[in-house]
């Protein structure tokens, strides 16, 4: 039977992905005796759709994270603060309490206190200007689902994360949500299953008028 437009299918993906969205990031800095703490905080929506992205073929889908995705990573690993993804550029950690994460039913929340190091005043001067004002996270996606849908007259395809471990949280100088090559592999197979779904109903409807 042919795929309807609810109907979904759900993989598996377990390679590294970085996703840039765009987060007002919050500054604020506290005075704590003769240093400063300098902190700054934001949050990943989660059930909200990424902007439109074509795949290789012209298609457009979204993606979006859902509620609890990342649920099982935050109970078993650490998760660092990265300067644009650079692993020799480390802002903090939640295991020294330097990064801390807060996952709620909307949004999973960050508080990075950035480092009295060359790349933290760096970071913060430039978060400051303004220059850099979104972020990044970088994650294996282990479950997605993909479904299809019609949206002002024309089929768009969405992806919903279910679960996925993550890595690292980076401030990155481009927001925008960019094409995933990973996504766009895993759209492919969706697309064939489609396919796959509408042959055999076409097949089975010329079966059926064959027997009347």
């Amino acid at each position: 039977m042919k795929l309807s437009q609810n109907q979904q299918k759900t993989s598996m993906t377990m390679k590294k992905e970085n996703k840039a969205i765009p987060i007002k990031l919050e500054i604020r800095e506290e005075s704590e005796g003769e240093a400063s703490k300098r902190t700054i905080t934001g949050a990943i929506k989660y059930e909200s759709d990424s902007a439109d992205m074509q795949d290789w073929y012209g298609d457009i889908f979204v993606e979006q994270i859902s509620a609890g995705a990342f649920s099982e990573s935050l109970n078993s690993r650490g998760v660092v603060g990265l300067w644009s993804h650079d692993t020799s550029q480390i802002l903090g950690n939640t295991k020294s309490g330097t990064l801390r994460l807060f996952d709620g039913e909307q949004e999973l929340r960050f508080e990075l206190d950035i480092p009295d190091t060359t790349v933290g005043n760096d970071a913060w001067t430039i978060i400051q200007r303004g220059d850099v004002d979104g972020v990044s996270f970088g994650m294996k996606v282990t479950k997605d689902r993909w479904s299809s849908e019609n949206r002002d007259g024309g089929k768009i395809y969405k992806r919903s994360i279910l679960n996925a471990e993550l890595y690292e949280i980076s401030p990155v100088a481009f927001p925008a949500y960019p094409e995933n090559e990973v996504s766009a592999r895993s759209l492919d197979d969706f697309k064939a299953e489609e396919h796959r779904a509408a042959d055999q109903y076409d097949k089975e409807k010329i079966l059926m008028e064959l027997e009347l």
